[in-house]
């Protein structure tokens, strides 16, 4: 029997070769370097600031013990001087796939210890190969966003990483859900990326969004404006609304992260036809106290929300942005379900331009991946006013009634107590290919409110009056009672019902239930052209 030199035989009797423990032992030692990212300096500067390492947060977003990194040696190829001799493997990002909730998620996430977690051309592969593959197997993508930006030192290159990024969140954009996640700064070029993604989660105090940051805005313009000035969380989650989510932690808002995705489908293919009929659908009682007698007098919307949503689980997108309306993710009956409501405690509900905007984009997110919409009715109109007028109401307005006329997706409404003017049309009505739509007995239809509209009409017989004010009263209750009611809009068949409160949540589940296997479509055409 031949013996081959340099062979060792294991307790077990297996024969191992020495020259093959040594190679493991430098994939080990090399991967131990990749997963020490830019060094134990930079990692303790990182926690300094309150910040996890990119791996850290992979670690909290999946489920325990299941990712899989792809392109852990991956190692850019800068020659410029200052970088050459910093190859870190894996260059500023972390790529790879997990599970979230045991559904299959792709995830990377920019390393701020590597060269400041700025976006090479290699780095952009990196992201770019799990954007193809998450498309490809029809799963979700996280993106962790802590980065300098487009990678100064390599010129031209760093972008064109950037604008490969920028084709796939395009492409792939209704295809798989894609969620932004700012940890740190996002600045730059690079910050466009989280705008063309489906939802952007940010951490209050770290996460910054800007494309010039305050440096670059000093040095052209000489302000001297702080990050969170320009573009810190708190300004992106209330006036440019480029921010959904806000959370004053890392461990909070991958939590969060997590349980939006519990609300999603993996793919636009997928249709979730979970039900739980296990219990029996009661009137609910507490539906009859919500509303107040009293026409112009507010409430709270978002206390019908959770009597209808299973378990009052409600997330709400976009709370702290225009919240005249409200948009959010509950389950029916065990259904996923999107739902869209006024809320008459701001602004009496009226439909403004960060409203339309926000309401839009929302409805058509559900309609990409056949997440039934529920709509809330309780509106007074579009805001009216010169402020409103300049900044494009018209145009603004009209995508709301873009998103819903587009939208194939089951639709039901049930409109509350006021439907006003063209914001009720806007609002899923039947005239909009709304599927069902009922009212409440306390709704009201018409093209303005009592009061406008018998100041208009009765104008001369008010001026006459010995006593205009309570003709005036006397005309609003006489015009409510003709016209402004639910029966009229019934027997005309504009609405399907005229429902119980109590029983509100038992017809929805009914109606999706026979909307299941709705089958919808739209004129061939290439695309619309959105009023954008």
């Amino acid at each position: 029997m031949m013996i081959i030199e340099n062979q060792k035989t294991q307790a077990n009797g297996a024969v191992v070769f020495p020259a093959i423990t040594e190679k493991i032992s430098d994939l080990n030692d090399i991967k131990a370097r990749a997963h020490a990212g830019g060094g134990p300096k930079r990692i303790q500067a990182q926690h300094a600031k309150g910040k996890l390492t990119a791996r850290e947060r992979i670690d909290l977003l999946l489920d325990t013990g299941t990712f899989e990194e792809i392109g852990a040696l991956a190692i850019h190829n800068c020659t410029d001087p200052a970088l050459k001799e910093q190859k870190f493997y894996g260059d500023s990002v972390v790529t790879g796939y997990g599970n979230i909730n045991g559904k299959k998620t792709f995830v990377y996430a920019q390393d701020f210890t590597v060269l400041g977690g700025t976006l090479s051309l290699v780095a952009g592969q990196k992201i770019c190969r799990v954007m193809d593959m998450a498309a490809s197997c029809g799963c979700p993508i996280v993106g962790l966003l802590d980065s300098g930006g487009a990678r100064i030192q390599e010129g031209i290159s760093s972008l064109i990483g950037c604008g490969e990024i920028f084709t796939r969140n395009t492409l792939y954009s209704g295809v798989i859900p894609q969620i932004s996640v700012v940890m740190g700064p996002c600045a730059g070029a690079a910050v466009c990326s989280p705008a063309l993604t489906d939802f952007i989660f940010m951490v209050n105090d770290s996460g910054q969004m800007y494309v010039t940051g305050p440096l670059v805005v000093k040095a052209v313009t000489g302000e001297d404006n702080s990050a969170e000035d320009t573009g810190g969380a708190s300004v992106h989650s209330t006036k440019s609304g480029n921010c959904h989510f806000v959370y004053n932690t890392e461990e909070e808002c991958l939590a969060q992260v997590r349980r939006l995705l519990g609300f999603l489908p993996q793919n636009n293919k997928q249709k979730t036809r979970y039900w739980d009929l296990s219990t029996e659908e009661k009137p609910d009682e507490e539906l009859l106290s919500i509303i107040p007698s009293e026409p112009n007098k507010p409430y709270d919307m978002i206390k019908i929300i959770k009597r209808l949503v299973d378990d009052g689980d409600f997330m709400e997108v976009h709370e702290r942005f225009a919240r005249n309306i409200i948009v959010g993710f509950g389950k029916i009956g065990g259904r996923h379900v999107g739902i869209v409501a006024q809320q008459p405690q701001v602004m009496a509900g009226s439909l403004t331009v960060d409203a339309s905007d926000k309401a839009a984009r929302f409805i058509r997110f559900c309609d990409c991946f056949n997440i039934p919409l529920i709509t809330l009715v309780d509106v007074p109109g579009y805001m009216p006013g010169v402020e409103q007028e300049h900044h494009g109401i018209i145009r603004h307005g009209a995508k709301i009634l873009y998103a819903y006329a587009e939208a194939t997706t089951p639709k039901i409404s049930i409109v509350v107590r006021k439907a006003y003017g063209g914001a009720y049309i806007a609002m899923s009505s039947k005239s909009l290919r709304g599927d069902i739509n009922y009212a409440w007995p306390t709704a009201e239809f018409a093209v303005m409110g009592p009061e406008g509209a018998v100041n208009i009409i009765y104008r001369d017989i008010i001026s006459k009056s010995p006593n205009p004010e309570a003709m005036t009263q006397s005309l609003i209750n006489e015009y409510r009672e003709k016209f402004a009611n639910p029966y009229t809009a019934a027997a005309n068949n504009y609405i399907d019902d005229v429902i119980d409160p109590r029983d509100t949540r038992q017809k929805i589940i009914k109606a999706l239930m026979m909307l299941d296997s709705k089958s919808d479509s739209i004129p061939t055409k290439k695309h619309g052209n959105m009023p954008l």
